[in-house]
């Protein structure tokens, strides 16, 4: 199977085509989350039910703009299965978890922000952050981060 692209918008009124990688074995084709939760805000916008700026979407993952943005550019990736925390990931959904990170550089190309310098970060618990307990990856970029974060 060769590379495909995914049309997606990144900014208001300019569609960018994204080169997907070739699917490992073990990813499925199914639309609908397998698991999900109906009280979950990140469920609930996988499955249509609340608006979000979308920059990216396939059948595992969606990609859209935090309301709240830490940084000029701030993306939150997402699977559309319910798995609350990376504790709970499971050793078949490392796969996954390796398209989060390659859609997150992806996305870094197409808001030109790959060069300058970008920061990925997943919270795990609330004594981490977490807010929302659906594992999520932040795409930061657009302005210099500090270090220690916090």
């Amino acid at each position: 199977m060769g590379r495909r692209g995914v049309h997606c918008i990144v900014r208001p009124g300019r569609a960018v085509s994204l080169p997907v990688p070739n699917r490992p074995s073990g990813y499925s084709s199914r639309k609908e989350p397998r698991l999900s939760d109906p009280n979950c805000l990140f469920c609930r916008i996988v499955r249509g039910e609340i608006p979000a700026t979308i920059v990216y979407q396939d059948d595992q993952l969606v990609a859209f703009r935090d309301i709240n943005p830490q940084a000029p550019t701030h993306i939150l990736i997402i699977p559309h299965e319910h798995v609350a925390t990376l504790n709970e990931l499971v050793p078949s959904q490392g796969k996954l978890m390796g398209h989060m990170h390659l859609l997150a550089q992806a996305l870094a190309r197409a808001e030109g922000i790959a060069e300058s310098g970008w920061r990925v970060v997943i919270n795990c618990g609330a004594d981490a952050g977490q807010s929302v307990f659906h594992v999520h990856m932040h795409v930061l970029g657009g302005r210099s981060f500090g270090w220690p974060p916090g």
